[in-house]
C-alpha cells in the first residue's frame, strides 16, 4: 500500500512539472503539421515546415546571442531566401517569393500570439493553458525586431542540433536568457546541464589517453580534434562566463534594493540567486580543472608521440620478417630493395697530398677570445605604454566624474545633453575628439544609481574603483554622502560635435536626497 501510495502521489505531484516541460516541444510539432497543399494551390507542397522552424532558431540563436543583436524582417527574409533556394529550389518572382516569406514567417510566430497548450492538472482538478512563443518581438525607434525566446533556445538545445563544441555555449545562452527573465530555478537546471558537458569531455580526455595507449596515429589525431574543440569552447565561454556573473550581481543588488529578505517568499528568491551563484562558481572551478587537465594531456600526447617515433626510427631491419611478408604478398621482387644496394659499384675513396701541404702552410689563430657580455640596467623610471594609456583614462574619468557631481550639487538634478554643453565650455570642442568621452558613459551607464558613501567602502565596478582613487579629499568631503538615479530615455537620441556626426540615448540624472 505505501508504494501504491508514493505512486500516486508522484503522478499527481509531477504531472504539472512535465507537462510545462512538454510544453516548449509543442509549437513545433503544430508547426511541422503545417502543409502547403492550401497555399496558392499547393505549388509549394514540397516545402519542410518542421526544418525551415528548426533553421529559423538557428540563426536567431547565432544573431541573438553570438552576435548580440536582434534582427529584422529584412534580415530574416534574406536568410529564408537563401535557404528556399539551396535546399527546396525555389525560384519565383521577387514579389511572389516576398509574399512565401511572410506566409511562413507569420506561421512560425503564430501571427504574433503565443501558442496554448491545454492539460489538466490533477491536483487543483481543472484544466489549465500553457502558452509558449518561439520567437518575440520588439519596438525600438520605429523598427521591429526579433528575438528568440527562452523556451526556444531550451527547445533547440534538447534536440542535439548543434555541434558537440557548441554545446557548452548555447547553454550559457539559455543561462542569460534565464537570469534575465529571473527563473533562477531554471538557470540552477542550466548550470547542472553545463557541468554534465564538461564531465563528457574529461571523459573524452580518457577516451584519448586510452587510443594513445595501443593505436598512436589514430590517438593522435583524436588528441588533436579534443584540442580544438577545448580551444573553441574556451575562447566562448570566458567572455560568456563574465557576463553571467554580472548578470548575478546585478540580481543580488536588484534583490536587496527591492527588500527581498524581509517576506518568506521573496527570501527564496534570495536563496535561489545564492544558489545559482554557488553553482556557477562550481562550474567555473571544474572549466579551471578541464584546462588543466588538458594541458597534461598535450604533455603526455607530446611524449608517447615522441616515443613512437624513436622506436620507428631505430637502426634495427628483421630480414626475416621482410621475407615473410614478402611471401605472403606472393612479390619476391621486393626483396630487390633489399639486395640492389648490395650490388652497386665499389667505391673507393682516397685523399689527395696536396691538401697536407695546405693544411700545414695555413695559419692558426690560437688566441683564446671571450664572449663580450654586456651588462644592461634597468630604467627605474621606466613606463610601459600601457599604463600611460590607464593613467591618462583614469585622469580623464575622475575629471568627467567630477564635474557630473558638482551640477547635482548646485542643482540636484541634470541630464546628458546639458553635461555635454558644460564639457564643451569647460574643455572646448575638441572633447568630442577625445575617446574617453564615449567610454566613460559606456562604463556610467552599467549602473542605475551611484552612492559615494557605499562606494567608499565597496566598489563594484570598473569606474567605481577609479572614482574613488581620483577624486581628492577635498572632493570626496564636499560630495561625500551624495548619491543619484540614472534614467534613460530612448526616444531622445542627442546629437553633438562640429558637424552633429556623434549621437547618444539622452540620460536623466536625479541626485537622491
Amino acid at each position: 500500500m505505501a508504494e501504491k501510495y508514493i505512486m500516486i502521489h508522484d503522478i499527481l505531484s509531477e504531472h504539472r512539472d512535465r507537462m510545462i516541460n512538454i510544453k516548449k516541444y509543442y509549437p513545433f510539432f503544430v508547426l511541422s503539421e503545417t502543409t502547403f497543399t492550401q497555399y496558392k494551390d499547393g505549388r509549394y507542397s514540397n516545402l519542410d515546415m518542421g526544418y525551415i522552424t528548426m533553421a529559423t532558431l538557428r540563426f536567431l540563436i547565432h544573431e541573438n546571442s553570438f552576435q548580440e543583436r536582434e534582427v529584422t524582417y529584412e534580415e530574416y527574409e534574406d536568410f529564408l531566401l537563401e535557404l528556399l533556394h539551396r535546399e527546396f529550389l525555389v525560384n519565383e518572382g521577387p514579389a511572389e517569393e516576398h509574399e512565401l516569406c511572410g506566409y511562413i514567417f507569420d506561421k512560425i510566430k503564430n501571427d504574433g500570439k503565443a501558442f496554448t497548450f491545454n492539460y489538466f492538472d490533477p491536483e487543483e482538478k481543472k484544466k489549465k493553458t500553457a502558452r509558449v512563443k518561439l520567437i518575440d518581438s520588439r519596438i525600438v525607434h520605429g523598427i521591429v525586431l526579433y528575438h528568440v525566446t527562452t523556451d526556444g533556445i531550451e527547445f533547440y538545445l534538447d534536440t542535439k542540433e548543434i555541434k558537440d563544441e557548441s554545446n557548452i555555449s548555447v547553454q550559457q545562452v539559455l543561462l542569460e536568457k534565464m537570469i534575465r527573465s529571473e527563473n533562477f530555478a531554471g538557470g540552477i537546471e542550466v548550470v547542472k546541464r553545463i557541468n554534465n558537458e564538461v564531465s563528457k569531455l574529461s571523459l573524452q580526455k580518457k577516451e584519448v589517453l586510452d587510443l594513445l595507449s595501443y593505436d598512436i596515429m589514430a590517438g593522435a589525431k583524436a588528441s588533436e580534434e579534443y584540442m580544438a574543440t577545448v580551444a573553441k569552447w574556451f575562447r566562448e565561454e570566458s567572455k560568456l562566463f563574465e557576463k553571467n556573473r554580472a548578470l548575478i550581481d546585478k540580481a543580488f543588488a536588484k534583490a536587496n534594493e527591492q527588500g527581498m529578505n524581509t517576506e518568506s517568499g521573496e527570501n527564496a528568491v534570495l536563496s535561489k540567486i545564492h544558489k545559482l551563484d554557488t553553482e556557477l562558481k562550481k562550474t567555473i572551478i571544474r572549466h579551471g580543472e578541464l584546462i588543466r587537465e588538458t594541458i597534461e594531456l598535450q604533455n603526455v600526447a607530446d611524449e608517447m608521440i615522441g616515443r613512437a617515433k624513436l622506436r620507428k626510427l631505430r637502426p634495427v631491419f628483421d630480414f626475416r620478417n621482410a621475407l615473410e611478408g614478402a611471401m605472403k604478398r606472393d612479390r619476391i621482387d621486393d626483396l630487390s630493395f633489399l639486395i640492389a644496394p648490395m650490388l652497386m659499384p665499389r667505391l673507393n675513396k682516397t685523399f689527395n697530398a696536396e691538401c697536407i701541404d695546405r693544411m700545414l702552410e695555413g695559419k692558426s689563430d690560437n688566441g683564446d677570445y671571450g664572449e663580450k657580455v654586456e651588462k644592461k640596467v634597468l630604467d627605474p623610471d621606466f613606463v610601459y605604454e600601457d599604463a600611460i594609456e590607464d593613467k591618462r583614462i583614469s585622469k580623464n574619468y575622475g575629471v568627467l566624474y567630477g564635474e557630473l557631481l558638482e551640477q547635482l550639487w548646485k542643482h540636484g538634478k541634470t541630464t546628458l545633453s546639458e553635461l555635454i554643453a558644460i564639457y564643451e565650455i569647460k574643455f572646448g570642442k575638441d572633447i568630442y575628439n577625445n575617446g574617453d568621452l564615449y567610454s566613460f558613459f559606456v562604463h556610467l551607464a552599467q549602473k542605475d544609481s551611484y552612492d559615494l558613501s557605499k562606494m567608499s567602502t565597496k566598489q563594484d565596478t570598473f569606474l567605481e574603483g577609479i572614482i574613488m582613487e581620483q577624486l581628492s579629499a577635498q572632493k570626496k568631503d564636499r560630495f561625500g554622502e551624495l548619491a543619484f538615479n540614472i534614467t534613460f530615455d530612448e526616444s531622445k537620441v542627442l546629437t553633438f560635435g562640429p558637424n552633429d556626426e556623434y549621437s547618444i540615448t539622452d540620460m536623466n540624472f536625479v541626485m537622491v536626497s
